[in-house]
């Protein structure tokens, strides 16, 4: 007997806050059902409840409409994704209507105003790029660095997703700044909206077979499920198609419907007219390699390789996401978890099922509860697995063991293996401005070279010949590109989101202040005794929402709530002062981070970190991280030491030194401060802490 689906809903959701709202189907309220046929299957559950209904069955009349949030509606009337936002770019007003503000983003932008400035609102637009693996070909690299001279606010921004941000762009020169995008080898096509967004892997143009495999599946997955029904070119570039061709491997997977997943004669054969319930994130990587917080995604790849280095497969994770609402408990981030394995030629159709899984019966009726996670969270990987096979129609194969992680950078020079070299940059927060942005183009324009962008923020020139090496590093080191043995260890690890002024959701700080919260971390290092090669992951974000992936990091702060204004640099900051503070992820974003403590004022930042580091320099284990250490204390003890915390202990009389006996010295000793970015009395400070930790060492030997 068939189950309504409703009823199977409520099965699958024990929890009736994660009930999802039966949405296809829904013939008296106008909409188009999301899956026209009925696919039958048999899935159990934990709670012996049985869920035979898969797929949305057409709804009873009889039965009450389910709740769906504004945005489906939206999308339902929008004819693909088309009205009224090609209204709206039509006419003078300098911003576009609630609807058309909800579409665009499936267009690859965000509508934003400059919260510094007082009285009305001067809107522009964020347009964000969409570049799998990060690649960047050298013509797009110089059409995108001319607009954001041409069109937007002089800077580039490289974010954690491997694209490129360009903002302040108004509305009266977006479908300039759009076409000519698209007709310099370039798209913002998904990378925003309710539909697959930018697919990550790692940046490294190494000529590996592992390495290659993974770039071209992460290629191939990206134009699996990009959207088909034309709209994005019927906007920006009045219906001329500027679409590549595709692997036929690509299409093939696309058309198949032998399990039910497609929407037959449909524009949009896997999304439909509906797309899917949220934002969807896929990474692909290789063993070993995490420069892409693989366990941060709705879909994790792993190429799988045998003994001989031959890729043979992949292992598959879902369910990861690092969005959540500030004290809302049923909202939270999470790591996905090991799904299966599947053969190489397998790996579009096993992709296609767990989309289309989320597809059907992620949540339309609550935003905050729309993402993959949440359905996992609340089914159980067993029953998900059991649903996505359905539409994969096979088994998942179990899951290969995989050795640990690590964090790679890719920062500095290295060989590519094809006789070329690549060099790793790091970008402070990924902006690229002033002097630094016209070096860079200099250099790229020069030497004609294609370029990556890491989900560190960071950018890697690619294809370099051994001959241009010098050169090229004494133009970049012009620009203040320095090498990473030059960059400050905290500042090669840390991200942050761009927050304010432009983001609408920021409440805090976050690009604009993490700098100076570096520096005051490296100042705590110094007092606690903790060594200049030391570093912690810290990143920053200037609401919960998650965009720098503070969930994983050693140090996360969160921005939570405003306290004052400042001017700081002659530039109108609104300053938000309290921040959440969660410790515990770990440097190669294997483990999740827990809040430590809500509505830290970060002007108290310090009272916070200093007995931390001062005790986990202290009292460590062998090579244990900060976030191993927090972890393995507990918060209880982590909290008993900030609360009972009365300051760095003072050196024994014995050891006390004058810093500086005279001028001369204090001259001396500042310009060799200088060349580590340190003042003179710092400099000294941590001569006396070597000083004495010889000694004390000494004595121990004795």
């Amino acid at each position: 007997m068939m189950t309504s689906f409703g009823a199977a809903n409520t099965a699958i959701f024990g929890d009736p806050k994660l009930q999802i709202q039966g949405f296809n189907g829904l013939k008296s309220s106008g909409l188009i059902p999301l899956h026209r046929g009925f696919h039958g299957v048999s899935v159990s559950s934990s709670n012996s409840s049985v869920v035979r209904a898969v797929s949305t069955p057409v709804k009873h009349e009889t039965t009450a409409e389910p709740k769906r949030s504004k945005v489906e509606i939206f999308k339902e009337q929008s004819n693909f994704i088309r009205h009224p936002l090609n209204e709206e770019m039509l006419n003078d007003a300098p911003n576009i209507n609630e609807a058309a503000t909800q579409l665009i983003k499936f267009h690859g932008s965000y509508q934003q105003y400059n919260r510094d400035e007082r009285g009305a609102k001067s809107y522009s637009f964020m347009l964000r790029t969409k570049n799998p693996c990060g690649k960047v070909p050298n013509r797009l690299y110089l059409v995108m660095d001319d607009l954001a001279d041409e069109f937007g606010i002089g800077t580039l921004r490289l974010t954690t997703r491997q694209t490129f941000q360009l903002h302040g762009v108004l509305k009266k020169d977006m479908k300039t700044v759009m076409s000519t995008i698209i007709r310099n080898m370039g798209s913002t096509l998904g990378a925003c909206g309710d539909l697959n967004r930018n697919v990550l892997a790692p940046p490294a143009p190494l000529a590996r077979k592992d390495y290659l495999v993974a770039q071209e599946t992460a290629e191939n997955i990206a134009a699996l499920l990009t959207p088909q029904s034309g709209f994005y070119y019927d906007v920006w570039v009045d219906g001329e198609r500027f679409m590549s061709a595709e692997p036929p491997e690509v299409v093939k997977a696309r058309n198949d419907n032998s399990h039910g997943t497609n929407f037959p004669d449909s524009p949009e054969p896997i999304y439909g007219t509906q797309f899917l319930p949220r934002k969807f994130k896929i990474a692909v990587t290789v063993p070993t390699d995490n420069s892409v917080d693989i366990l941060t995604n709705d879909i994790g790849v792993v190429v799988v390789s045998d003994d001989n280095g031959e890729p043979q497969g992949f292992n598959i994770y879902v369910g990861g996401g690092m969005g959540r609402t500030h004290r809302l408990e049923s909202t939270f981030p999470r790591l996905a978890e090991p799904l299966g394995y599947v053969p190489k030629e397998e790996i579009l159709y096993a992709i296609k099922a767990i989309v289309v899984t989320q597809r059907e019966n992620g949540r339309r009726d609550d935003r905050k509860y729309s993402r993959m996670k949440y359905l996992i969270s609340s089914w159980g990987i067993e029953k998900f697995r059991n649903v996505v096979e359905q539409y994969y129609g096979k088994k998942f194969e179990p899951f290969r063991e995989l050795p640990e992680w690590e964090f790679k950078s890719f920062l500095g020079w290295h060989e590519q293996g094809d006789g070329s070299l690549f060099c790793g940059l790091h970008i402070d927060n990924g902006r690229i401005k002033g002097t630094m942005k016209k070096t860079l183009r200099e250099v790229i324009e020069k030497y004609n070279l294609n370029v990556r962008i890491t989900a560190n923020q960071n950018l890697i020139l690619c294809g370099i010949r051994h001959a241009w090496r010098r050169p090229i590093t004494t133009m970049l080191a012009q620009g203040s590109l320095l090498q990473p043995r030059f960059v400050d260890p905290l500042n090669i690890t840390a991200m942050a989101c761009p927050a304010l002024p432009m983001c609408p959701l920021a409440i805090t700080e976050a690009e604009r202040g993490i700098l100076d919260i570096l520096k005051r971390v490296r100042a705590v290092f110094e007092k606690v005794g903790l060594k200049y090669k030391e570093s912690i992951v810290i990143r920053a974000t200037g609401c919960p929402n998650g965009c720098a992936r503070p969930y994983m990091a050693e140090l996360g702060l969160v921005g939570d709530g405003p306290n004052s204004y400042q001017i700081i640099f002659a530039v109108t900051q609104r300053k938000y002062d309290f921040a959440q503070i969660w410790l515990g992820g770990t440097p190669n974003q294997s483990a999740l981070a827990k809040c430590f403590l809500n509505k830290v004022k970060l002007q108290e930042l310090e009272k916070v970190i200093e007995p931390l580091f001062y005790h986990w320099r202290r009292s460590r284990n062998s090579k244990e991280s900060f976030g191993e250490f927090t972890n393995r204390l507990g918060f209880e003890k982590l909290q008993e030491w900030v609360e009972k915390w009365e300051g760095v202990p003072k050196l024994s009389g014995k050891f006390s030194l004058k810093l500086f006996g005279d001028k001369e010295t204090y001259q001396v000793v500042n310009e060799l401060a200088k060349l580590q970015n340190k003042t003179a009395h710092q400099f000294a400070l941590e001569i006396i802490r070597n000083y004495v930790a010889a000694q004390q060492n000494g004595k121990s030997a004795e």
